[in-house]
């Protein structure tokens, strides 16, 4: 087990020194730059445009440097300092940035998945062991509704009925009241108040998707002769269900911590500008759009991060559940 672990652990350091670099590359692709952007925003306000400030901004930020110097300057600062570079648009460090939306990101992450796996893990069984009955057709059609609807017309729909019926303020994580106050007990309850709104909305598409997943794979597992002869010597029916036919199934729900944690940071942007919650999507798209290179290079660095550690959670935990997979 540890040997395996250190493997794995050796294995992700050339992965993220290669992640590193299409990150930056990546950021630098589009055309221009940050002070690109900031005069075509300086001429469409009307302002003029100095050609000294303009070559004296290239030289302070560094954009007259070769992408190779940048790089080491930027990947340099972060493996010796922790220095993820500095926000041209927020004048502001990049670390200090990022770790303010983490902890809101990274809290409605982990409630979205395990409200995707409390939801779908019992729906799934019954589904797979109840197949064809009015119940089964009935998750089945709300499955597909999960799908079909997109996340921010439910988001609206979702905030209409917390406000017009349950007289909650719409938006955010906290009341008004409570968004600067320190945290105690009451600001606690207020943010579950509001979290199951993004909660909800966030996890209702992985939740379909993972119910059709664990029937189709749980059905299939039914069929195979040893379940069959477990039932014709007497095993209670949970006992045949539970011991290893739903082990065997869950793979894919163990499988989707490598991609679940990056997604649910960068792939629900749109509900988290819809929903005003303070998380990495929104700011990612602004750093994007203003070519703010540090900041989305760090962001982009950041998931790629977060997908090696989820790979490496999934590989453990699927060793552990299913016997049929080994240390190598």
């Amino acid at each position: 087990m540890l040997r395996f672990i250190i493997k794995r652990l050796l294995y992700m350091i050339p992965t993220l020194i290669g992640m590193s670099m299409i990150a930056f590359l990546i950021i630098q692709l589009p055309p221009g730059d940050y002070v690109t952007s900031m005069i075509a925003s300086m001429s469409d306000s009307g302002q003029n445009v100095d050609p000294q400030q303009i070559e004296a901004l290239r030289r302070s930020y560094g954009f007259d440097d070769p992408i190779w110097l940048q790089y080491f300057k930027w990947i340099t600062g972060i493996l010796t300092r922790g220095d993820f570079g500095y926000s041209f648009e927020w004048n502001r460090p990049v670390a200090d940035l990022i770790w303010e939306r983490m902890g809101s990101t990274l809290a409605i992450s982990i409630a979205s998945l395990l409200f995707v796996w409390a939801v779908s893990l019992p729906i799934g069984i019954y589904s797979a062991v109840r197949r064809h009955s009015v119940g089964d057709y009935a998750f089945t059609f709300l499955g597909f509704l999960g799908l079909a609807i997109p996340n921010f017309i439910l988001a609206l729909s979702l905030m209409y009925v917390s406000y017009k019926f349950m007289g909650q303020s719409v938006g955010g994580l906290f009341s008004p009241q409570y968004v600067e106050a320190p945290w105690s007990w009451d600001k606690f309850v207020d943010l579950l108040a509001h979290l199951w709104i993004p909660v909800i909305v966030i996890g209702t598409s992985g939740t379909a998707a993972l119910i059709r997943i664990l029937r189709a794979n749980l059905t299939d597992e039914l069929n195979k002769p040893y379940v069959i002869t477990a039932k014709a010597k007497g095993l209670p029916g949970y006992k045949v269900v539970l011991k290893y036919p739903v082990r065997i199934a869950l793979n894919p729900f163990v499988s989707a911590i490598g991609w679940v944690l990056p997604e649910l940071i960068s792939g629900v942007t749109i509900t988290a500008i819809v929903l005003n919650l303070p998380t990495a999507g929104p700011l990612l798209l602004r750093a994007l759009i203003s070519q703010d290179m540090y900041l989305a290079g760090s962001f982009i660095l950041l998931m790629g991060v977060l997908t090696l550690i989820g790979m490496l959670v999934s590989d453990l935990l699927l060793a552990l559940l299913d016997p049929r997979i080994r240390f190598n």
